[in-house]
């Protein structure tokens, strides 16, 4: 249920239908695939033909460069050097074109092997701020001024970059993945998250402030869509506010507008964002938001008293009241579902292919 790779899925097959010749091409396989289009019309290609193995951490000095590390180093040395050349080979033959970075830790792998036809374009998912908290801002900087466009998801988080020095920081936002042919009803009486149940999500907010709702909303539940390591955590936090039985976990749904059609809110509350999919396609159902004002992308899929509320960052307590808000007030979810869907009309994928077809043409110029 990966927000990016959903992206880069949705693209490559808006591509591939357009006529153009895309291939997509992954580092690894996933250990868990997962099939984003029954029909693919792109070619999908990783450059290791396994999944990573764990490396054992090292006991000792001793063991560290004992023979067998030693050569389980040489062996991994021996498989990035064949990944290596196949995606060099890739390159090699390829007519002229575009390589498209999904993210900055894969441009290692494009300075390493030529590409005599293909024009580079660099991407980032996340935000500024999220960036400058970690090597990618390093890695952005050092490498996407080589290539012939570097695309961030938003209006400030490209102008923060070009700030840094980085002069081909441009804007292209993420397409919505689907098309929603009817708006939600809004009349479920069900709270919603999307995504992996990770501590970065911060759901235990999420569960808190239905804590405090739910005694006086009877019929009301919170659904969290997705897995992951909290999920145990999450689960003992509800049964220790009492609201257990409200508190439903649906784990990953292959069809995430059906899930999204099911809510009458979508929350947010993670630690942070950048542009965030599970907003975008929750307005695309007309599902109205209730979210931590984390950033310039959020605050362009969510205007604040028109298609949902944003609250000042950590603030629990305003959270609380806006989740009350939306779930007290039926004309005002549905008021605010259908300025989302409008509101969000410019990332359906028809819109969205236009702008890198004009940036292709540009580049081209």
């Amino acid at each position: 249920m990966g927000g990016s790779q959903r992206v880069l899925h949705t693209l490559a097959q808006g591509f591939g239908e357009r006529g153009h010749r895309t291939e997509l091409i992954g580092i690894r396989p996933s250990p868990e695939p997962y099939r984003y289009h029954a029909d693919p019309a792109y070619r999908h290609t990783t450059l290791y033909p396994a999944p990573a193995a764990p490396l054992r951490p090292a006991r000792s000095l001793t063991e560290r460069l004992g023979p067998a590390r030693l050569l389980e180093n040489r062996a991994r040395r021996a498989e990035r050097d064949r990944a290596r050349a196949r995606l060099a080979a890739r390159f090699a033959t390829a007519g002229r074109g575009y390589v498209v970075i999904g993210s900055p830790w894969a441009v290692d792998w494009l300075s390493a092997v030529d590409r005599p036809h293909l024009k580079g374009i660099g991407q980032y998912h996340e935000s500024f701020a999220q960036a400058r908290a970690s090597a990618n801002l390093r890695l952005i900087l050092r490498h996407y001024p080589e290539l012939e466009k570097s695309l961030f998801l938003s209006e400030g988080d490209a102008a923060d970059f070009r700030r840094q020095r980085l002069p081909n920081a441009a804007v292209m936002p993420n397409p919505l993945p689907f098309t929603a042919s009817a708006p939600a009803p809004l009349d479920t009486r069900r709270i919603g998250a999307v995504g992996r149940l990770e501590e970065i999500k911060r759901l235990d907010r999420l569960i808190d402030a239905f804590a405090e709702i739910a005694p006086d909303r009877p019929g009301w539940e919170l659904h969290l869509f997705g897995d992951g390591p909290l999920e145990a955590e999450l689960r003992g936090r509800a049964a220790r506010l009492g609201c257990a039985e409200r508190v439903v976990f649906r784990g990953s749904v292959r069809d995430v507008a059906a899930a999204y059609r099911e809510l009458s809110v979508l929350a947010l509350t993670s630690e942070r964002e950048g542009r965030p999919m599970a907003v975008a396609e929750a307005a695309a159902c007309g599902v109205p938001v209730v979210s931590f004002d984390l950033s310039d992308g959020v605050r362009e899929l969510v205007a604040d008293g028109r298609t949902g509320r944003l609250v000042r960052p950590g603030d629990q307590e305003a959270f609380t009241a806006a989740l009350r808000e939306l779930v007290a007030d039926d004309a005002l979810r549905k008021r605010f579902g259908r300025a989302a869907r409008e509101h969000v009309a410019p990332l359906a994928l028809p819109a969205v292919l236009d702008r890198w077809e004009a940036l292709f043409d540009e580049i081209d110029r």
